[in-house]
């Protein structure tokens, strides 16, 4: 199984091992906890689907469907990753450690993975995600109404690198 080791400091100043590795089947009920976590802390709307339709549909689909990996702190699934075959079709990461760099050493191993091109789609609303994303050299594509996306919500596109 690929690993990918980060130490990252946590509040207290201590370092926090965290790990980076392929999902497993095994790992679908911890995904599926971030999602629901990260969604629920994120966004004033609610999600299109029960939570036991997502965690059905990342055990189900997701897991098998895509190349999922997983950031690992202490035995502790607390983001992931899914990706297509030019997309990053899931980025999350648990509220409670946004802003320790998990998120980037993700978008870095996407970049990695699929280093000629990448697309993926977040809501307008995330500020915080479109500011990181355009950080890490995407750029707008395009924007919608939401009438596209199961929320309704209005979404933006964005693609790496911008001569694609």
């Amino acid at each position: 199984m690929a690993t990918i080791g980060v130490v990252l400091s946590n509040a207290m100043g201590r370092d926090a091992s965290v790990d980076i590795r392929k999902a497993t089947e095994k790992d679908g009920r911890a995904v599926a906890d971030v999602y629901l976590a990260s969604f629920k802390a994120t966004y004033e709307f609610p999600l299109a689907h029960t939570d036991d339709e997502v965690r059905s549909w990342i055990a189900a689909v997701l897991l098998c469907a895509s190349e999922t990996w997983v950031a690992e702190q202490a035995g502790r699934v607390i983001g992931f990753v899914s990706l297509g075959e030019e997309t990053i079709d899931q980025l999350y990461v648990a509220p409670r450690h946004t802003g320790h760099g998990i998120g980037s050493r993700f978008v870095t191993l996407a970049k990695q993975r699929r280093p000629h091109r990448l697309s993926l789609w977040t809501f307008q609303a995330n500020g915080r995600a479109r500011r990181f994303y355009e950080r890490h050299g995407f750029r707008v594509a395009e924007t919608t109404d939401g009438s596209g996306n199961e929320e309704r919500q209005p979404d933006v596109r964005y693609i790496w690198p911008l001569t694609y």
